[in-house]
Formats: structure tokens, C-alpha cells, sequence
């Protein structure tokens, strides 16, 4: 059964209340709205790149774009710097659908679920490159891909993190545990032969190590199997993640936002590693030197969607990047 569009009802605001301009960037249809709205003294322009829920389309988020554009037009800040949204369909959805039922999950049929959803939206940071340079500053909002985005392209400094996800193999291995397949019951004890299995074959286990957050800076998964992250690190894998690190989250800020009874991208499944994120970048951590700036905020009682409450702590987390901007200008470069 597909799922609902978290995104679905959380806003009064009704759609086209700001300016929309239509643009086919490397091939990719891309709508861009408050270019009209933007204040003609505006020294810079920020980008914030909208990207939807999974089994939904760009259109879903244009609410979203209302309010957090209005927001920031009304404030005296907006007449030096410019913000306008941008959003794109993602691959196999909306405008490039090819195949439905690769959108699925597992107990909606999709036999390759884990490996379908990874190259989706891991093949979105990549297609991500090519419109993004149209604004001077750049901004993310939503929630796996953007964890993509956050850790593999220096030009993004700001991410909301919304119902994502930055360990995938934890999050996979869950959904099998829920979805009660095969390769993971089917073991002793279970869930012991799901790496490497047809749901999760040895090629997507080095993808995710490679390209995933928790598998760039934390090793294979199965070194990560029921643990909370805090091992101790050899000298050899310390340097790895220090180079990694200093490369793609120097100066970045990143607000995590998730639904305490999400039972689809559980926040337990996040937890441990956002944990030990925050501790790394902490003073007297291994990144304490990098200017990183993370929020981490779960809702009781909330499930797998976006509310109001979430909107308007994303819209005041994007305003508080902004200032923070322009009172550092002197020190900014072309990466926002």
C-alpha cells in the first residue's frame, strides 16, 4: 500500500502565494518560486531546495515553499538577502515515472526494495549537481536524500532533516525485522544472514558503506550491529574520518526533525548514530575544530509525517541560517 504524503494537511496556507517560474535545467523540469517576491537592494540569493517524500511529487511541497518564503519576505533581513525554493521531481516519480512498483516497498510487493531506494535517491545527489548552481547559496529540506546531499556536495551548508534517515543499513534491517522476510528470520540468530542476501547483496552493503553517512564515517555494518556506535576508533580509521569530515561537514548547519511514533523511518533507527554525530562535534570531540551546528528535535505522538509544529521550527531554523549569513558576510564564500 503506498504510503501517505507525510506533508498532507499541515499547512492553512493555500498553494500560489508566490511567484512560480518554470525552467528545464540538464534536462530536468525544475520549478522555481519568489524570483518576483525578491527585494531589488537583495545582495544575495539563497537557494532552498525542496525535495519530497518518497511516492509523492514536487507539487506536494509547494505549500511548504509558501510559507517559508512569506516568512522571510517579511523581514527586514530579506531586503540584503534574497531567498527563493526550488523543487524537482525525483527520479522514477512525478514527471519521470517509469516504474511504479520500484517506488514500493517490500510488503507492497517491491522484492528489491533496499536496493531501489538506496540508488533512487543516492542517484539524486548525484542529478542534485547539475541544477544546483543557479543560486549563490544553497539549503535542503526533507529527509534521506538530504542527508545525501549534506555529506557528498560542499556547496550545500544547511540541511532540515525531515522523517530521514542517516544510517541505512540500520533503517533496512529494521523494515526486514517489520516486514518479516525471509533473509532475515530465516537465521541464527535473526537478522545474521540478511547482509549480503538477496535483499541486501554484498554490492549494496560496499554502496552504503561508501556513500551512506553512518557508513562513511563508521565502517561496514556489521560492525555496527547492536551497538550504540561508541567504539573506540584505530588510528587508521580516525584519520579516515577526520579527512571525510573536514571535507564535507566543515561549517555546516543541520536541523534533524522526527516523528517520535514514526513506525516507517523510525527515530531509533537514527538515534545511535546522530548520538554519537553530536558527541563527535562537541567540545572535546573529534570534530570539534569544524564549526559544525546540529539540532536534533523528535515529536512524541507524532508518526510519519511533517506537522505544523515541525513547519515552523524549519522555517525558523532556515531564518537563523540566513542572519547568521549576512552577519558573517565578510567571511562568506559561494557555498551556502
Amino acid at each position: 500500500m503506498a504510503t501517505l504524503d507525510p506533508t498532507q494537511g499541515m499547512f492553512s496556507v493555500q498553494p500560489g502565494s508566490v511567484s512560480k517560474e518554470t525552467y528545464t535545467i540538464a534536462g530536468i523540469l525544475t520549478n522555481v518560486y519568489g524570483l518576483r517576491e525578491l527585494h531589488p537592494s537583495a545582495q544575495a540569493v539563497s537557494c532552498l531546495w525542496l525535495l519530497h517524500p518518497r511516492l509523492q511529487t514536487q507539487e506536494c511541497m509547494v505549500p511548504l515553499a509558501d510559507k517559508i518564503l512569506n516568512d522571510w519576505n517579511t523581514r527586514e533581513d530579506s531586503k540584503s538577502q534574497g531567498l527563493v525554493a526550488a523543487t524537482f521531481d525525483q527520479r522514477n516519480h512525478g514527471s519521470r515515472m517509469i516504474d511504479k512498483l520500484a517506488n514500493e516497498a517490500w510488503k507492497s510487493g517491491n522484492e528489491r526494495h533496499a536496493q531501489d531506494m538506496f540508488s533512487i535517491y543516492r542517484r539524486f545527489d548525484l542529478q542534485f549537481k547539475a541544477p544546483l548552481s543557479m543560486a549563490e547559496g544553497e539549503q535542503m529540506e526533507r529527509g534521506h536524500a538530504a542527508w545525501q546531499c549534506l555529506f557528498h556536495d560542499p556547496r550545500v551548508l544547511a540541511a532540515v532533516i525531515v522523517i530521514g534517515c542517516p544510517d541505512y543499513f540500520t533503517l533496512m534491517f529494521d523494515r526486514a525485522r517489520l516486514s518479516r522476510r525471509e533473509t532475515w528470520s530465516e537465521s541464527t540468530p535473526p537478522g545474521a544472514g540478511f547482509l549480503g542476501s538477496k535483499d541486501f547483496p554484498s554490492a549494496l552493503v560496499q554502496a552504503v558503506q561508501q556513500h551512506d553517512p553512518a557508513g562513511m564515517l563508521l565502517g561496514k555494518p556489521a560492525d555496527r550491529i547492536n551497538t550504540n556506535y561508541d567504539r573506540h576508533q584505530s588510528s587508521t580509521e580516525y584519520g579516515k574520518v577526520l579527512q571525510t569530515t573536514s571535507k564535507t561537514l566543515t561549517g555546516k548547519w543541520v536541523l534533524n526533525l522526527a516523528g517520535g511514533a514514526d513506525k516507517l523511518v523510525p527515530y531509533a533507527c537514527a538515534e545511535p548514530f546522530l548520538n554519537w554525530l553530536r558527541a563527535a562535534v562537541a567540545p572535546g570531540g573529534v570534530f570539534e575544530n569544524n564549526s559544525v551546528h546540529i539540532e536534533d528535535k523528535v515529536y512524541e505522538g507524532v508518526g510519519h509525517q511533517m506537522n505544523n509544529d515541525m513547519a515552523e521550527e524549519a522555517m525558523s531554523f532556515i531564518a537563523m541560517v540566513l542572519q547568521h549569513s549576512i552577519t558573517h558576510s565578510s567571511e562568506k564564500t559561494s557555498k551556502m
